[in-house]
């Protein structure tokens, strides 16, 4: 059969993904992949020169997504459905553009999933900016860890593919690196394999940072094994070490089974320079899923849960209980996730990547010999798609890249149209319409073109900031006002002027009819200067003021909601439960009902002195939905108020 493109409804068991965090995100990123600095001694020096490269410092002028919960009910989504008499592919551009499923056609009729396929979405907090799901296969770019997109929706419409057929055009401006991306897919009709074309662009006149992996889950059993040409990798554990270790065994289990190691870590393989780059996972029976790619993407990896009680916590925590557990085999820019490559002003970064079905012999993949189980599966790989296939595949697609798409099928946000409109950008392939722009562009637009911040009709609270040198030198010049010297203030922040910011801030405060904003800002900076004091006294009356505000609706319960979280946590770490008590009381029902809060009122009655009603928390049962990678909070807490083993419900510890 000739290759379909054609639009679909996917329904799920779906969590709400509920409203963006209106504060902005000040604090220091807390991602879970940063390098202890006594571990980078002795690393390769291109290694050592990325991983200091431009690291995430925050995720400004992304907003977080910690709104939802864990109470799901049937959500249609909006898919994408490519398929041939060899393949079917779903995806979702209203979730990052994720290729939900890739199904292969078996010649007996039956379909075989290559991928995990998640029968649930259930976001949790693993994205730099919070909501993100397993499963599938994800892009992932910006900065170390899983992108902002990852519950975002991106550009979709059709284009013509390189062998005459459809192509699917997905595309969005990245934010965090101020860079516009896209990503081509296409099944070139009886192809065992999904092409995917990849661009990431730099329409500036300075150098930037860029971040690339293609994160794809695959379903995880006893008899899994992961494979690579490689006889070394580098291991970064949750203890945040990073170490160059042999392959396939280590410290007398060997590493390519995923379940053959307690504790989630990282393995990155060291591919000897000139080798074909790919990854594979395949089962007891030889047969499973292959990647591989030009060698601009010369990275490949392997995450593992591990078999403790921790990971497989976390494998219960993203989808329904009892539904299997995932790995994920990785592909990406850099040698590992810990690092950002330099892409040059006006330069572009672009390659091609291939995924599909493949059988080996088993005896030879479980084998104890790993050169053999590697060379069986590039012998079978080259056989099913061979290295000069991709290449030419690659050559084909380039000059497609610019054709400009047609029918728009799914739009995106309209950051990159105000940046296009900014800088007159000229970026074929990836139009970001005027038309496009929104809500929350709309001040930002007027400042652009009339030199001053636009003051609300209305008391409200501030929408996103922008934070890059050129809206910062706007804001500058702008004419002072509150609103102005609050967003100002964030972009100074950013820019690592703390002092600058904070000058802004009480600027701003001095005239605001609105100032628990500004109060905020400047509590968070108390608060990271050391000063617990202030930082709470700022707090209360930041969230005293929100109370008298607060107008009713999504966005004031949500700023309700952040507030009232930043400021208990505040007091209380200042030894104030009186005050932590008086925001407890203002919150609505709603809210203190939420996991999250749950935790926090554990901590409260323990600062009261009431370990008994502390603990009743815990046996009364809770569930913090937006609990971080890593985070180990909710363990730590019980083991503040007792010396019994922490129930598995709250284990969530990802190291020894």
């Amino acid at each position: 059969m000739a290759t379909t493109v054609r639009r679909a409804v996917l329904t799920l068991p779906a969590a709400p993904l509920g409203p963006e965090n209106p504060l902005p995100a000040l604090r220091t990123l807390d991602e879970a992949h940063v390098l202890d600095e006594r571990s980078r001694e002795g690393l390769p020096r291109e290694m050592a020169r990325q991983i200091g490269y431009a690291p995430l410092r925050g995720v400004l002028p992304t907003r977080v997504l910690d709104g939802y919960g864990r109470e799901r009910s049937e959500r249609e989504f909006e898919a994408v459905v490519i398929e041939n008499a060899r393949l079917r592919v779903t995806v979702l551009p209203e979730l990052g553009g994720r290729v939900y499923s890739l199904a292969e056609k078996t010649p007996d009729g039956v379909e075989r999933e290559l991928l995990y396929r998640n029968p649930v979405f259930q976001p949790a907090a693993f994205a730099l900016n919070g909501a993100w799901f397993s499963g599938g296969i994800e892009w992932n770019i910006g900065a170390t860890g899983h992108t902002t997109l990852s519950c975002a929706t991106l550009h979709t419409a059709l284009v013509p593919a390189p062998d005459g057929g459809t192509m699917l055009r997905m595309w969005e401006w990245e934010r965090l690196r101020d860079l516009p991306f896209q990503v081509d897919l296409w099944l070139p009709e009886d192809s065992a394999f999904l092409y995917a074309g990849v661009r990431v662009r730099n329409p500036h006149e300075r150098p930037a940072p860029v971040y690339w992996w293609s994160n794809i889950a695959v379903p995880e059993h006893e008899g899994t094994r992961v494979l690579a040409p490689a006889d070394e990798a580098w291991r970064f554990g949750y203890e945040r070490t990073l170490s160059r270790i042999p392959v396939p065994e280590w410290k007398g289990a060997d590493r390519t089974y995923p379940l053959r190691g307690e504790y989630p870590a990282d393995y990155f393989y060291e591919l000897p320079d000139g080798t074909r780059p790919w990854i594979a996972a395949l089962g007891e029976d030889g047969r499973g899923l292959v990647q591989t790619s030009t060698a601009a993407l010369r990275g490949r990896k392997l995450f593992v849960w591990g078999s403790g009680t921790g990971g497989r916590r976390w494998q219960e925590w993203l989808t329904e209980p009892g539904t299997g557990g995932y790995a994920e085999i990785q592909a990406g820019l850099a040698r590992t996730q810990l690092e950002h490559v330099k892409l040059a002003a006006g330069g572009e970064f672009s390659w091609l990547e291939a995924y599909g079905p493949l059988a080996a012999d088993p005896d030879a993949v479980h084998g104890d010999d790993w050169a053999r189980a590697r060379e069986e599966t590039g012998a079978k790989l080259a056989a099913a798609l061979p290295r000069a296939a991709v290449e030419a595949a690659y050559e084909a697609w380039r000059p497609y890249a610019d054709h400009e798409p047609g029918e728009r099928w799914v739009t995106g946000s309209g950051w990159g149209a105000l940046e296009v409109v900014r800088g007159g950008l000229k970026l074929p392939g990836t139009p970001f319409e005027e038309d496009g722009l929104g809500e929350q562009q709309t001040p930002w637009l007027e400042l652009l073109r009339t030199g001053a911040f636009p003051v609300p009709r209305r008391v409200v609270p501030p929408g996103p900031s922008l934070v890059a040198p050129h809206w910062r030198d706007m804001l500058e010049t702008a004419p002072a006002d509150p609103l102005t010297e609050y967003h100002l203030g964030v972009a100074q922040w950013h820019a690592g002027d703390v002092a600058q910011a904070v000058r802004s801030w009480e600027r701003g405060l001095e005239l605001a009819p609105s100032r628990w904003p500004l109060l905020r800002c400047l509590a968070v900076a108390d608060e990271l200067a050391g000063d617990a004091e202030r930082a709470a006294d700022r707090y209360a009356e930041a969230f005293e003021d929100l109370c008298e505000e607060c107008r009713g609706g999504e966005a004031w319960t949500a700023a309700l909601t952040a507030l009232g979280r930043e400021a208990l946590a505040a007091l209380l770490a200042a030894a104030r439960p009186e005050g932590a008590r008086a925001v407890w009381d203002r919150l609505p029902a709603a809210v203190r009902a939420r996991g999250r809060f749950r935790l926090l009122e554990s901590r409260l009655l323990l600062a009261e002195g009431d370990i008994a009603g502390a603990r009743a928390v815990f046996d009364a049962g809770f569930e913090v939905a937006d609990l971080r990678e890593g985070d180990t909070a909710v363990s730590d807490q019980w083991s503040r108020l007792t010396d019994a083993p922490v129930p598995a419900r709250y284990d969530f510890r990802m190291r020894p």
